[in-house]
């Protein structure tokens, strides 16, 4: 009896001494398993990141050249005179007159468009310590012309100088359609790109696949306007190149390749 008590009694030490270590080697395992399952998860998420490594990238560029389509001009009169009204009523004949000479040149009433309007006062110089005297108004009276028979222009801007107008200028020559243009910019732009990625995938011992993505740095840089004429040009007709424009697209692409 004494032997079994005695047994029993050194199977209980042997477990309390031995209790820690089994939690510690349980709670490493789980530890372990833990940073797997991490370590697992940031490879993964790696991976998806990363972008596929056999691939041609290029630079592909198109451009399209049109003539213009129609032009706008900006015109109108400033007139002076000692009162406000006096000027208006002088402004407001010769307007009239630059009105008919449009119209009568083909001209819309639609396409002339008043976008300025002012009555300014003038003072004249003053003396030293004096107070600045009014000396007179001026009244100006612009708009905005478009003429969609370019072949005019030069005619229109003769009857606008015959017509008493004092400012002509600014002019523009546009598309009516700018973003057509564009679209056929950007088709020449993919060829451009596919010619490329062919030649140095061929050079590299490659096959071209399919285009993975796309990102487009394009832009229109219209003409400048010309600068403003004023006054008179005497009996010489007026000389107008309107040229030719040209929109320029520029892409990246990524295709995918294959040994």
């Amino acid at each position: 009896m004494e032997d079994v008590m005695a047994a029993s009694c050194i199977a209980e030490t042997v477990r309390f001494i031995l209790r820690p270590l089994l939690r510690g080697r349980v709670c490493l395992a789980a530890a372990v398993v833990g940073a797997t399952v991490m370590f697992g998860a940031t490879a993964q998420a790696q991976q998806l990141q990363s972008p596929p490594a056999a691939r041609v990238i290029v630079l592909g560029e198109g451009s399209v050249t049109m003539p213009p389509d129609y032009a706008q001009i900006r015109s109108g009169v400033t007139t002076r005179a000692k009162t406000a009204k006096e000027a208006a009523d002088a402004n407001s004949r010769l307007m009239t007159t630059i009105t008919t000479a449009l119209t009568d040149s083909g001209v819309e009433q639609k396409d002339i468009q008043t976008v300025q309007f002012s009555v300014q006062p003038i003072y004249a110089q003053p003396q030293s310590n004096a107070e600045r005297k009014l000396s007179g108004f001026t009244v100006s009276n612009q708009v905005n012309v478009t003429i969609r028979q370019i072949a005019k222009l030069g005619d229109i801007l003769d009857r606008l100088v015959t017509a008493g107008a004092t400012d002509i200028g600014d002019i523009e020559f546009l598309h009516f359609d700018p973003a057509k243009m564009l679209d056929q910019a950007r088709t020449a732009a993919i060829a451009d790109a596919r010619r490329k990625a062919e030649l140095y995938a061929q050079a590299a011992g490659l096959s071209l696949g399919r285009v993975a993505w796309i990102t487009e740095d394009s832009g229109y840089a219209p003409a400048m306007p010309m600068a403003a004429m004023r006054g008179g040009i005497g009996g010489m007709p007026v000389p107008i190149v309107p040229g030719e424009d040209t929109l320029r697209a520029r892409i990246t692409v990524g295709f995918d390749t294959a040994p």
